[in-house]
């Protein structure tokens, strides 16, 4: 089964269950994937790019979260919360912080980096080879402080 087919089934068991909460965060997981299921009028979406949505999706409720918090509106950030632990019930999880490194010391060894002004190589690189499997940021920080020394 799809995500896209899995978001619909668990909206509909939200529904029956009558848990609003749920039911939002699935909604609008569903609109993110059929408004790109729109662009070339398919019946649905393969699990790589509903997975690049879903990251998009969980970035987007980290960064409401972190301004939710700031303006002290604990109320719409433990709602963003909870969108957030939905969203994540449907992404793989990455790679932890060992398993990238070693991701990231490959990458310098066959781009041949060798100053943070290559970055941009050791990135893409990276990313190339393993989107979705690896944070992005925590990447950019381990190939910075490789690259430092």
């Amino acid at each position: 089964m799809s995500i896209v087919e899995e978001v619909s089934r668990q909206m509909k068991d939200a529904m029956k269950a009558k848990d609003k909460n749920r039911l939002a965060a699935l909604r609008g997981m569903r609109s993110a994937l059929l408004n790109e299921m729109k662009k070339d009028n398919s019946d649905d979406l393969p699990d790589e790019t509903s997975i690049t949505i879903l990251r998009r999706l969980e970035k987007q409720r980290g960064e409401s979260i972190e301004a939710f918090d700031k303006a002290g509106r604990t109320e719409q950030a433990d709602a963003e919360r909870g969108e957030l632990a939905v969203i994540r019930e449907f992404l793989p999880q990455l790679a932890d912080e060992a398993a990238t490194r070693k991701i990231v010391e490959a990458a310098i060894a066959s781009s041949g980096a060798s100053s943070k002004k290559e970055l941009g190589k050791v990135m893409g690189a990276v990313m190339k080879d393993h989107k979705g499997e690896v944070d992005g940021n925590l990447v950019r920080q381990l190939a910075s402080e490789m690259l430092e020394s």
